[in-house]
């Protein structure tokens, strides 16, 4: 036990803190962690980066935060000695409902991986009050309440500057919130997020429903409030602006205080455009310099020499436009700039599908992204390539240089250190501690992938994480799991490309196989996280069936020795970081050319689960990493599925109608056993949707998927040690996919920071 650490909690209890609560002694640990970054604060001398997106989901910060400092051990040790337990202090910490799925994790693990690397590099977004929503499951159908979060506990603390932001003609005052970013034996930066004071809790109803008009108590309340009808869309854009308003005239004001004359900016800005939500940071970065006496003209070559912009997604419906009118409304002040950017493009090509402006009078923001900025990446070597094929081919001819791809990556402090310490500890004992730094230290590993007792270990750990999530998941929601099964894992946001419904149709044939008689090789537990867009009635039909379906396994005692299917509710950082250690099999089956990367596939692979999935996204470098013999992959190419819709001849019912596995298991969906506990209306939704439209083909990839998936239950149950091998070869290369490698490419191709 450290003396100098129970003295320095003592003081800051100000009491014995044998006899301070959990409470007491969170408070303590939040102020010994806001001192300690606070030395860690570094001035800036030339460039900074400004990462600007709608969401960073940063998970629970205490624990991660003392890693950073180096804090972590002393602190747990000295809590020990008194019989506390720093993960049932951590309880006390409400969990940031800042952000959604892989877009908002990213940019958290981006934010340390800047910090880290000592790299000058801000956060700037919205502090949101309920986040997205919290997730419950009624009657096996989501529901969504409020996500309330804020307390005075936060470490984002309010400061006493504020910017005035012009919304339909209205001036509100957005006040600046300051959350320290630590990074792991590097500085501290911070996550700027901004609100209005105004903002007003209570306005919301039942669920999360709340006057979409109100905008000066209601435009902070949600992360993507329901755009299902005008008001919802013209919130967003309120959002938008408000974020990206204040965050410019941040910017302005930062530079400004370190010599910045404004004709100079690049050389003290870079900002990053995170996705097409920040998009109207480019005209209200020119309004602004044209406010301090720069000519348009100039004002329009500094913002692309200072903005970049990542595009996250192929699928069109993502890559934001909004009619012109909404626009008008909202911002009217912004609308000139637009035209004369749409003219200046329309000047460098005759193409009129790459206009800002089309001839619907709709404004595409990624367009306004990719003319008026230096650098437009993808974020994995496919996505990137499909970018410069297909979707974005135009630009890419247009401007070639200014296309590059930066592959995703996840930080190993929060998704290793932080959430599978026996992992961490033996890794340490067999390589050092080098690759908490640098993480293609992992390599070191393969030097023991014949060594028995080392495989054994790797086992052995596994085992305790996933008893580890059982009793997590039987305290939280009543499930009692099977440990002695293999665990495969499914979490990531519900939506139709990701194909949770493949593995739902899986789960039914599988149920079907064990009541013909036909046993799996190993009993299998299959776990799912993931909320469902309030207005996405597909993706919660899809919710829908899997509760019905996992109810029906349940209540079967012939099939639930075999089979198991839980859904975690409100999936979120904290349950990741149960789940993903617990994980054996990662489930990473989006079609083919439809994600963009995914990081949820490396999480996993860092913690010793083998993948099965398509070649799509990042699990196309992972194969690449780790090996075919060492992946399950199948399914469709990226250009076979791009083939077919172009082609125009996929039919659903063909599929259906030509397969009796297939159309057994998607008759099954409205079958007796699954209306005893489902709703018909719900369930027959998406057995049409599968039938009749699939747009996401996820018929063809059936039975591709249900030979890999059997083919991977019967490779765990019949050679556990050559498993356990492949596992400790997925933890060894994974170091490629490490946010610092990201972050360091970002700063050598587009940032140049500090320079």
């Amino acid at each position: 036990m450290s003396e100098s650490m129970k003295t320095t909690l003592n003081e800051l209890c100000q009491k014995d803190i044998a006899t301070a609560s959990d409470a007491e002694l969170y408070t303590a640990l939040l102020k010994l962690v806001q001192e300690q970054s606070q030395k860690q604060i570094k001035p800036v001398t030339g460039r900074k980066l400004y990462y600007i997106s709608a969401e960073f989901l940063i998970g629970k910060l205490l624990s991660n935060n003392l890693i950073n400092l180096g804090l972590y051990d002393e602190v747990r040790e000295t809590l020990a000695s008194i019989g506390k337990s720093l993960a049932d202090i951590e309880e006390q910490e409400p969990e940031p409902s800042l952000g959604n799925g892989g877009l908002g994790r990213l940019a958290a693990c981006f934010l340390d991986s800047l910090a880290t690397l000592d790299l000058p590099g801000d956060g700037v977004g919205l502090r949101y009050h309920c986040g997205l929503f919290h997730q419950n499951f009624k009657n096996n159908i989501q529901n969504e309440a409020p996500d309330f979060w804020l307390t005075d506990q936060c470490a984002a603390k309010a400061t006493d500057t504020v910017f005035p932001v012009s919304l339909a003609g209205n001036t509100y005052s957005a006040r600046l919130y300051k959350l320290p970013v630590t990074g792991y034996e590097g500085r501290t930066n911070m996550l700027n997020l901004f609100d209005l004071d105004s903002v007003d809790e209570s306005v919301i109803g039942d669920g999360i429903s709340f006057d979409k008009k109100d905008i000066a108590r209601n435009l902070t309340l949600f992360l993507y409030p329901d755009d299902s009808d005008e008001d919802g869309r013209l919130l967003r854009i309120y959002q938008q602006y408000f974020m990206v308003s204040a965050g410019a005239q941040l910017i302005l004001n930062e530079c400004a205080a370190r010599g910045c004359n404004y004709h100079d900016l690049a050389d003290y800005a870079a900002i990053q455009i995170n996705d097409t939500h920040p998009s109207m940071v480019i005209p209200e970065l020119i309004r602004l310099l044209e406010e301090h006496g720069i000519s348009f003209d100039e004002a329009v070559q500094i913002v692309t020499d200072t903005c970049a912009y990542t595009n996250h997604t192929i699928l069109a419906e993502a890559l934001e436009k909004w009619p012109r009118h909404y626009l008008d409304t909202v911002v009217p002040q912004l609308m000139p700039i637009i035209e004369k950017l749409d003219d200046i493009a329309k000047t460098r090509t005759t193409d009129s599908s790459l206009a800002i402006i089309d001839q619907n009078q709709v404004v595409h923001m990624a367009h306004m992204d990719i003319h008026f900025s230096h650098s437009t990446n993808g974020v994995a070597t496919l996505h990137t390539q499909i970018l410069k094929e297909s979707e974005l081919a135009g630009f890419y001819q247009l401007y070639p240089n200014k296309f590059n791809n930066k592959t995703n990556g996840i930080t190993f402090r929060r998704w290793l250190l932080k959430c599978n310490p026996a992992l961490t500890s033996e890794i340490e004992s067999l390589i050092g501690s080098g690759f908490k730094k640098d993480a293609s230290e992992l390599k070191k590993l393969l030097n023991y992938t014949d060594d028995a007792e080392v495989l054994k270990k790797l086992s052995c750990i596994k085992k305790a994480n996933k008893e580890a999530l059982a009793s997590w998941l039987e305290d939280k929601q009543g499930i009692k799991l099977n440990t002695n099964a293999m665990f495969s894992i499914q979490s990531k946001r519900l939506h139709e490309y990701k194909r949770q419904q493949l593995n739902l149709l899986f789960l039914i044939h599988e149920y079907l196989e064990i009541k013909a008689g036909h046993t799996p090789a190993t009993p299998l537990v299959s776990i799912f996280g993931a909320k469902a867009a309030p207005a996405y009635i597909i993706a919660k039909d899809i919710i829908h069936s899997l509760l019905t379906l996992s109810q029906v396994i349940s209540e079967d005692p012939e099939v639930s020795r075999y089979l198991q299917l839980a859904f975690v509710e409100n999936y979120n950082v904290s349950a990741a970081e149960k789940m993903i250690p617990a994980c054996d099999l990662s489930e990473q089956i989006s079609l083919a050319s439809k994600e963009a990367s995914g990081t949820g596939n490396m999480k996993f692979m860092l913690n010793g689960a083998l993948t099965l999935g398509t070649m799509d996204g990042a699990n196309v470098e992972i194969a690449e990493a780790v090996g075919n013999d060492n992946i399950y992959i199948f399914g469709q190419s990226s250009k076979q599925v791009i083939h077919r819709y172009a082609a125009g001849d996929y039919c659903a019912k063909d599929w259906y109608e030509a397969d009796p596995n297939l159309r057994r298991a998607i008759d099954f969906l409205t079958s007796e056993e699954m209306l005893k506990y489902g709703d018909e209306e719900h369930l027959k939704r998406l057995q049409n949707e599968l039938i009749n439209k699939d747009w996401f083909q996820t018929l063809p990839d059936f039975n591709a998927y249900v030979v890999r998936k059997e083919q991977a239950m019967s490779d765990y149950a019949v050679n556990p040690e050559a498993w356990n091998r492949r596992t400790l070869i997925n933890i060894a290369e994974a170091g490629f996919f490490s946010s610092d490698r990201t972050i360091k490419e970002y700063d050598d191709d587009i940032w140049h920071l500090g320079k």
